[in-house]
C-alpha cells in the first residue's frame, strides 16, 4: 500500500483504533454527521482512550503506536441513533499497516489529508 494511495485520515484514540483493526469494534460514535464514504486511513492520536479498554485487551497502557497512521477502514454507513443523541459510522474491512506511517501533514480532530 502506497502511502498516497488514499486522501483521508481519520483520527481515532488508542485502544478504539486497535479494536478496529482487531474486528472488535465495527462502529465509530461521533457527535456529527458524516457523508465521507469509502476507505481511510486510521490515524492513532496521541491522547488515550478510556484505560480500561486496554485491561480488557490484555494490553498495557503505553504500548500500542500513538501518533502514526498504522491501518485502514471502510465507512460504509452513517446513521443517527435517537435514543443516544449521536451518529453510528459503520466501519468494515480493516487493514493493519505492515509498519506505521508517519503523516505528512497536522492531524486534525476528525478527518484531515495525512500526505500533500
Amino acid at each position: 500500500m502506497k502511502k498516497d494511495e488514499f486522501n483521508l485520515a481519520i483520527s481515532i484514540r488508542q485502544p478504539y483504533v486497535e479494536m478496529i483493526l482487531r474486528g472488535n469494534k465495527r462502529a465509530e460514535y461521533r457527535s456529527q454527521l458524516t457523508h465521507i464514504r469509502g476507505t481511510v486511513y486510521l490515524y492513532a492520536a496521541m491522547k488515550p482512550g478510556n484505560l480500561d479498554y486496554y485491561a480488557r485487551l490484555k494490553i498495557e497502557p503505553g504500548t500500542l503506536p500513538t501518533g502514526l497512521i498504522v491501518g485502514t477502514v471502510e465507512i460504509v454507513e452513517c446513521k443517527y441513533r435517537v435514543l443516544h443523541g449521536d451518529y453510528a459510522w459503520r466501519l468494515a474491512n480493516p487493514v493493519r499497516l505492515d509498519k506505521p506511517i508517519k503523516p505528512e501533514r497536522q492531524p486534525q480532530p476528525v478527518f484531515f489529508k495525512p500526505f500533500s
